[in-house]
């Protein structure tokens, strides 16, 4: 018996040692882990001067969703699982983001973006395709939607740059004061930074703390560059807004400190066909925060729709 324990001390020694020492292997374990769950397999490939690498899984109508600035395709993988049982799930790191190519002498902004996009869905065969996005991601699929109507089934618009909503977030006040508040300055201000994006911030593991404020920090001057090269076109979607013919969800957190949720009726003015779902006690990433909630509504919403 006292060599079993001893056994079992010296694994559990082991395993501990191995969640401190070795933080980037264990949280990319439960990323991989994730994405099997979800039944989604990571590939990639070359479009124009970008290798884009991407998440890809299930059958059926294609689903192509967009992650948000300074984020990357795992923002969806949790939502993504209520969805591969019944559609192909495509979720690119959009290029510049996440593991796809970062060009400092490329533009990213809007028109460059939303062509990358098209490129790269017209390589992989996707259209017709239903497209949602989060937050700067809601702003390309919108452009998208509006840019190539007749590929687009439906458009799914979740907390979604594009507008002048009708009362300032918090981070828009700052931004307006020439600050950036989304990035992260170092490992002390992540709370403040996880505050700013849920309602109730989850609690994070070691691993995943360290690996999230090592990309961060290491993308940070990246993320700079991209948003100066698309923040002249962060509202440029409201003008669009009549262009969209997709049958339109509006999805959105209540509690939202990034993009105020009056941005909603904004979006309803401009869209000619649309469905507006409100996400109590939810922040900026309903697809994470309320996971399973924002995929019910979501996949009622594309199982309405009719070609």
């Amino acid at each position: 018996m006292k060599k079993i324990f001893i056994a079992l001390l010296v694994v559990l020694v082991a395993v501990v040692g191995g969640y401190y020492a070795f933080p980037e292997r264990v949280a990319d374990y439960f990323v991989r882990y994730g994405r099997s769950q979800a039944g989604l397999v990571k590939k990639g490939i070359l479009i124009d001067d970008h290798r884009i690498v991407y998440l890809e899984g299930g059958r059926g109508p294609t689903v192509l969703l967009l992650h948000g600035y300074s984020a990357d395709k795992d923002h969806w993988t949790r939502f993504a699982a209520g969805l591969t049982k019944h559609y192909h799930v495509v979720i690119p790191d959009i290029p510049g983001y996440g593991e796809s190519s970062k060009r400092m002498n490329a533009k990213y902004d809007l028109s460059s973006q939303v062509g990358r996009l098209h490129q790269f869905a017209r390589v992989l065969g996707l259209a017709p395709l239903h497209i949602a996005g989060n937050s700067m991601g809601g702003l390309f699929a919108g452009a998208y939607a509006a840019r190539y109507p007749g590929e687009v089934i439906s458009l799914g618009l979740f907390n979604a740059a594009g507008v002048k909503s009708l009362r300032k977030s918090e981070v828009m006040k700052r931004a307006e004061q020439g600050e950036n508040p989304l990035l992260l300055k170092d490992e002390a201000d992540l709370p403040r930074v996880m505050g700013l994006a849920f309602a109730n911030p989850p609690p994070l593991p070691y691993p995943f703390k360290k690996r999230f404020v090592e990309k961060a920090l290491a993308d940070r001057r990246f993320h700079e560059k991209a948003l100066e090269d698309f923040k002249g076109d962060l509202f440029s979607l409201e003008k669009d807004l009549p262009k969209i013919e997709a049958p339109t969800l509006i999805l959105w957190g209540r509690n939202d400190r990034i993009i105020d949720v009056s941005s909603v009726p904004v979006f309803e003015r401009g869209l000619a066909r649309h469905q507006t779902v409100i996400i109590e006690h939810c922040g900026h990433l309903p697809m994470i925060e309320k996971a399973g909630e924002t995929a019910d509504a979501y996949l009622a919403f594309i199982g309405s729709v009719r070609r």
